[in-house]
């Protein structure tokens, strides 16, 4: 997220600046880490506000330091570009709030449906993170498993984890068709394949939630990770996200996230708004400037928002999304989806 952004804000200055109403703009983005605690992202948002006196901000990036973070976001006018897939991340109570991935409530009742069509699957176990991230994907793979006639049970975890033989010998001892990931951090999803795969099990993987590929293969391998199914937020054979993920990859050294793309778009919207509404200052306006977007050209292709029939307001990216096999460490795309169906 933050070296993304970086490259974007670069990219504007090598350019001359943002020029806005014109004056011209040096872009400086300002990192701090939320460690994906509560406590922690209300103490940096705040610092943000107060001493570094933003009024844009990329992030926070998950549900539990987004929801914290909230009321001062709202409270300052702030505006902001989000991953969180809580439902409680985008509404009319919140318009300065973006979300720039598709959430596991527009996800989960596609993907898993074609998973439970193609893959005949009848018995999953769910590995769950206790925290409002995971207890938020939870209740709609829960959903979309159960209405899909699945046979489906959850095991819940504390986050940051990193021994799950005694989960696991527990989750396998009945009959399992699959285990599924959900939205647990990336790192950690690799953990679990790993360890499933050392006590025995040769099942069927599958993640509802967000790109961990390249985490997934580090941490767990090529052999063990192969076959998994997963959500892929893009097509990776895309010409365009491919050059994308070249140049930032030569200039950060080490492999993109899946998101990453979405970031990028994102903050590029935000700079737009602010040249269509003619002020960095007014935030209320840039607001409506971005909301207002529409067949924005960004890497993703011609994106826009979506969301009011779910969330009472359009402050979610509409963008189509994937279900990916790993073979050989490498995503290939096996069916492309939009919110009603995977074909």
């Amino acid at each position: 997220m933050q070296h993304v952004v970086e490259m974007a804000a670069k990219e504007v200055n090598d350019a001359g600046g943002l020029k806005v109403a014109g004056k011209t703009y040096t872009l400086k983005v300002i990192p701090y880490d939320t460690k994906y605690q509560a406590n922690e992202a209300v103490t940096v948002v705040n610092r943000l506000i107060s001493s570094d006196h933003v009024k844009y901000f990329v992030g926070p990036m998950g549900s539990a330091t987004l929801l914290a973070a909230q009321p001062l976001l709202k409270q300052n006018g702030a505006v902001a570009i989000t991953l969180a897939f809580t439902p409680k991340a985008t509404n009319p109570e919140n318009p300065g709030i973006f979300r720039v991935s598709v959430g596991s409530q527009q996800m989960a009742m596609p993907q898993i449906s074609w998973l439970v069509k193609h893959k005949n699957l009848k018995n999953v176990i769910g590995l769950v993170e206790n925290d409002e991230t995971g207890h938020a994907m939870e209740v709609d793979t829960a959903r979309a498993y159960k209405e899909n006639g699945v046979a489906y049970r959850t095991e819940f975890f504390e986050r940051n984890s990193v021994d799950f033989v005694s989960i696991l010998t527990r989750a396998l001892a009945g009959k399992v068709d699959a285990i599924e990931l959900s939205g647990m951090s990336p790192t950690t999803a690799g953990l679990v394949v790993k360890q499933s795969r050392e006590l025995g099990y040769a099942g069927l993987i599958v993640r509802t939630g967000g790109p961990a590929t390249q985490e997934i293969v580090n941490v767990a391998g090529k052999k063990a990770a192969e076959g998994l199914y997963l959500h892929a937020p893009t097509n990776p054979s895309d010409p365009v996200l491919v050059a994308f993920k070249k140049k930032f990859e030569a200039t950060y050294k080490h492999p993109m996230n899946g998101f990453a793309p979405f970031y990028y778009d994102g903050f590029n919207m935000m700079l737009q708004a602010m040249r269509t509404a003619n002020t960095v200052d007014d935030t209320i306006k840039v607001r409506d400037a971005m909301a207002s977007l529409k067949n924005f050209q960004g890497v993703l292709g011609k994106v826009e928002w979506t969301g009011a029939k779910t969330y009472g307001i359009d402050r979610q990216i509409s963008v189509p999304f994937y279900i990916a096999q790993l073979r050989d460490g490498q995503e290939v795309v096996i069916a492309k989806c939009t919110i009603d169906r995977c074909e």
